[in-house]
């Protein structure tokens, strides 16, 4: 039954993209709609995203922060103000000439991300330093024309919650920054545990327009990276082109400084290949819409079905609860939930009731315990954690596996044929090497971590004096 449940979807080392596109759609996560590149987010995916959107959103307002809602249209005039900004989205955006039947004076481009939309608006409403802080976010969707296309890592549009803020001084805006970067963090490590890695992004690789960017980067099953959330600080650069001026506390005029920073549903898409395996999704217990589901055996005999709702009830006061009483058969039920990545399923039948226990198995470790009924209140959500915590430990421990050091550019080029995985190596800081590592071994700079180690003196590539160690890696 197993087997025949699982035949659609290819092994994970057999083509881990593969096994990606069959895993989404057998878990009933997405469907391919009619625009090529567009997902249909179907309710069991969509109800993962509104847990992380519920945290996140929580997390979000705690920091201070208020949501608003900003056009889905940006005339083009307005897009052309900041020029490092429109020339890093122009091959990305997706462009309204009509409206109806009628030609458009001037072309309006649907949203990519709302930079140049926040800046037209602080500028009406912000005059003096009581107005700063202002700390914004909206939970939107954008659209970004991508020539390749996979569901929710990278679709022509996609969800997300987008930040800006204005502020005082540089300092005040790169707290923000950092501040921000924590929640991403956080949310990924505590909530989806996956681990993350944190760090600023090289000039070539950071945010179009921005001061500077900083990331987290998350390793996939497969060896390669995913930039799993940014936090741009913009410096000043938005606020001069869309002038957004204050009166100082010293009277005198000046031009906020700015931050941005989002996270997407690609982060779904990173769950998936953090956690998955051969039988489909692993959802992270404090992420998952169901975290246990019952499955009642031999339900035609009776008092079953009523014995199974009665622990649906009490456990419903520390779980979320799920409880499958369709008339498919049990083995089929342990596969699609299975494939759904429910943390825990609860079997209990007739023999089970009449001894006063029930069956819980771990979606993690496929392991099988034996719970007294009178224990299951305690038991649940402490097994709960302990999925949730082996979990992260498990990625980790992957992560530290598929991490290298590279001395030299021979070893770097081995690992990166042989192995991949991130790859820890010197940099000089220029973007000759940069260019020259990508296409020599495909692996792009993901960050310079904050957390720096000095593993030689010398650039990986030219051999010149270096100046940071950079985790690189082949990225989705």
């Amino acid at each position: 039954m197993a087997k025949e449940f699982v035949k659609d979807v290819t092994g994970m080392d057999e083509d881990f993209a593969q096994w990606y596109t069959d895993v989404v759609k057998k878990a009933e996560l997405v469907d391919y709609s009619s625009v090529r590149g567009s997902m249909i987010i179907r309710p069991y995916g969509y109800a993962i995203w509104e847990n992380i959107k519920e945290a996140l959103d929580a997390k979000i307002k705690e920091t201070g922060h208020e949501n608003v809602y900003m056009p889905l249209f940006i005339p083009e005039s307005l897009l052309q103000r900041e020029k490092d900004h429109i020339e890093g989205f122009a091959p990305e955006v997706a462009w309204v000439t009509h409206g109806g039947e009628e030609e458009l004076a001037e072309r309006l481009c649907v949203r990519p991300t709302s930079e140049v939309l926040f800046g037209e608006h602080y500028k009406n409403i912000i005059h003096s330093y009581r107005d700063l802080p202002k700390l914004y976010n909206q939970w939107a969707n954008v659209v970004r024309w991508e020539k390749t296309t996979r569901p929710f890592l990278r679709t022509l549009e996609f969800l997300w919650q987008e930040g800006h803020t204005c502020h005082e001084t540089d300092e005040d805006a790169h707290e923000e920054t950092v501040r921000m970067l924590e929640v991403y963090a956080e949310l990924c490590e505590e909530l989806l545990a996956i681990p993350v890695v944190k760090g600023q992004k090289t000039e070539k690789e950071k945010f179009a327009g921005a001061k500077y960017t900083y990331t987290i980067e998350s390793l996939m099953h497969d060896g390669k990276a995913l930039q799993s959330g940014t936090s741009h600080h913009l410096g000043d650069g938005f606020a001069k082109a869309f002038g957004i001026q204050f009166t100082d506390r010293e009277g005198k005029l000046q031009h906020v400084q700015q931050t941005s920073w989002g996270l997407t549903t690609r982060i779904i898409g990173a769950m998936i290949m953090v956690h998955g395996d051969d039988r489909g999704l692993v959802v992270p217990p404090r992420m998952a819409p169901t975290q246990l589901m019952i499955v009642p055996i031999a339900q035609h005999k009776e008092g079953v079905l009523d014995f199974a709702y009665d622990l649906k009830e009490k456990l419903s006061a520390v779980a979320r609860v799920g409880i499958d009483a369709s008339d498919k058969k049990p083995g089929w039920k342990f596969n699609e939930y299975e494939m759904k990545g429910i943390p825990l399923r609860l079997e209990v039948g007739p023999r089970d009731i009449e001894n006063g226990q029930v069956i819980l198995a771990r979606r993690d470790t496929g392991e099988k315990v034996t719970v007294p009924v009178s224990e299951l209140e305690a038991k649940v959500p402490i097994m709960l954690e302990e999925i949730q915590k082996n979990l992260l430990e498990k990625a980790r421990a992957h992560r530290e596996e598929m991490t290298s050091v590279a001395p030299t550019f021979d070893e770097f080029k081995s690992v990166m044929s042989e192995k991949g995985g991130f790859v820890k190596a010197m940099w000089c800081g220029e973007l000759a090497c940069e260019d020259k590592i990508k296409e020599e071994t495909g692996a792009t700079s993901r960050c310079m971590p904050f957390e720096q180690e000095q593993l030689a003196d010398t650039c990986v590539c030219c051999g010149k004096a270096a100046e940071k160690m950079v985790y690189w890696a082949k990225a989705y």
